[in-house]
């Protein structure tokens, strides 16, 4: 079974720490995240994130073992975003691929109208547009425990005044072994 934990090991000041891969993997998310009881069952950790003026909605961060190659949910995460040129959002995302505590790790970084689904992506019913929305996600692959799916989304102003915190918590995540 894939769990996440909390962890005692500090990975800063203010940071709150989670662990991913079984307590083999710890991460420390950015000052002022604050860790909430999940909206989904499947979702292991949740963090809400104050939303920055002008927006008024939270960013969110979810944090999932799950199933899926890696191709097939950045397919599905860029279908959940539309632009408003109607150019293809593929060809607007960032992706990268690093080596984090000897894990692949791929980040991608989404902008555009967002097609919310607040019941999760599998619930089926309709979507809401969130125009103007970001979503910054690492998919970390374990050698044994799986994938892990961290994505982090929410209104432009409120994900770019976050995004080195979220960027600093990936490349900063260790093994605790």
């Amino acid at each position: 079974m894939l769990s996440v934990s909390s962890v005692h090991r500090a990975h800063g000041d203010n940071t709150t720490e989670f662990a991913i891969a079984n307590g083999e993997l710890s991460l420390g998310a950015p000052d002022g995240w604050k860790r909430v009881q999940p909206r989904s069952r499947i979702v292991e950790t949740e963090f809400a994130i104050k939303p920055i003026k002008p927006d008024d909605q939270p960013g969110r961060m979810t944090c999932m073992g799950a199933g899926g190659s890696v191709e097939a949910n950045i397919s599905r995460w860029y279908g959940q975003f539309s632009q408003p040129d109607g150019s293809a959002t593929k060809d607007k995302a960032a992706l990268k691929t690093l080596r984090i505590a000897g894990c692949k790790v791929t980040l991608i970084d989404i902008s555009g109208t967002f097609k919310d689904m607040p019941g999760g992506p599998f619930a089926g019913g309709q979507s809401i547009d969130r125009p103007n929305y970001r979503m910054m996600a690492a998919i970390i692959e374990t050698t044994d425990k799986g994938n892990y799916f961290i994505k982090f989304y929410g209104p432009a102003a409120t994900v770019k005044a976050s995004s080195k915190g979220f960027q600093k918590m990936i490349e900063g995540m260790v093994t605790t072994n």
